[in-house]
This record gives C-alpha cells, structure tokens and sequence, in this order.
C-alpha cells in the first residue's frame, strides 16, 4: 500500500508579471505548491475542491525573458512571471496535472468554478472570437461552446467578461461579455466520476 502523500502550500511571494504590452508590470501572489515537502508548481489564487480527493489551482510560472543579445549564460536570463492555466491536483497519489481547457486565454480569461465544471470566456487562436464555455473535468470536449462576439483586446487581465455565475437548481450559468449582453445556458447535470490515478513517475 502507497503511503498517503504530503500536499501543501509553502509562504506566498509578492511578484510582479507584464500586461497584454509588456508596458506595465502587475502585481501577482505566488506561492508554491509542495508534495512531500517537494516544489512541484507554482499557483496563485484560491484552489477550488472538485471532491474530496481532488482539487484545481491556477498555476504560476517563470519565463526566460532574455534575448539573444543579451547572453546565452546564466548570467544572460531574466526571469519573468506568468499566468498559466489550471492544475488538478490528486490528494490520494500526490499526481499534480495541467488541465487542457479549449480556447482558455491564460490573460484574459476569467474562471467560474461549480463543482467540477469551470465556466470562462475564451478567445479564439487568432483572437478574434470570443466564446462561451463550459468545460467538465474528465470531459475531452466541452459541455459548452458558443460564440460570444468578438474580444476587446484590451491592455489588461481578466477584461473579456466578468466571471460567469453560476446558479444550482437548475443548474445554469450566465455570462456577460463586454458588450453587456447577458447569455445564459441550462446544463445537463451530470458528475463524473473524475480519478486522476496515473502514478508519475520518480524523479
């Protein structure tokens, strides 16, 4: 029997990471998220319980921002901070994985968790159409995809669409992008049965 794993967060550091420019620098809270005493992320932001076993957080991490000109050593690299995306973190195994969520904008996008559903407003590749999205954890595709207008494209995080509100009986989500036209959506209710299983494999 695996012996059960050590999941923490270590002490939050004040950073600072670039606007959609790179003219501004924002403030971001990052803190380390450890198993077994080991770093394994970085995350920012409350994490949300999906089950008892199994939690989401944001993640955080370091860019080389250095050009080429600028030295190749370690004395040429300039880290800079980012948003990422969202992890799913298994209590039982201590696994810690990336979600892969459609058209989710590490910058603009803004998430609305209810239980193992994550609403947010996404932007196309090209950046040119905004959608409405409902993704399940444990899903392949998303529960939900309709366009939603095009982005702004404005200089600032979190500023397609406010963050979607969710409501329980019945379950339905509503969102209003920039444009204040509020969309809501009925959501077939289904909870899947998410297991995150897959050992990694030693370091």
């Amino acid at each position: 029997m695996s012996k059960p794993h050590v999941i923490a967060f270590g002490k939050t550091i004040s950073a600072k990471w670039p606007n959609a420019t790179g003219q501004k620098l924002l403030d971001l809270r990052v803190r380390p998220l450890l198993v077994d005493a080991r770093v394994k992320e970085y995350a920012t932001g409350a994490p949300h319980d999906l089950t008892d076993r199994l939690f989401v957080v944001r993640r955080a991490f370091r860019v080389n921002d250095a050009l080429p000109t600028e030295g190749g050593n370690s004395a040429g690299t300039r880290w800079q901070w980012q948003r990422g995306g969202w992890l799913l973190v298994d209590r039982l195994t201590g696994r810690v994985s990336q979600l892969n969520l459609p058209e989710f904008d590490p910058f603009y996008s803004t998430a609305s968790w209810y239980r193992d559903y994550i609403a947010y407003c996404g932007v196309s590749e090209d950046g040119k159409k905004l959608y409405a999205i409902v993704a399940q954890v444990g899903r392949r595709k998303p529960v939900l995809r309709k366009e939603a207008g095009e982005p702004a494209g404005a200089d600032d995080p979190d500023s397609e669409c406010p963050p979607p509100v969710w409501e329980r009986n019945p379950m339905r989500v509503m969102f209003q992008p920039g444009d204040g036209q509020k969309l809501v959506f009925s959501i077939r209710n289904r909870v899947v049965d998410v297991v995150n299983d897959a050992e990694e494999p030693e370091e």
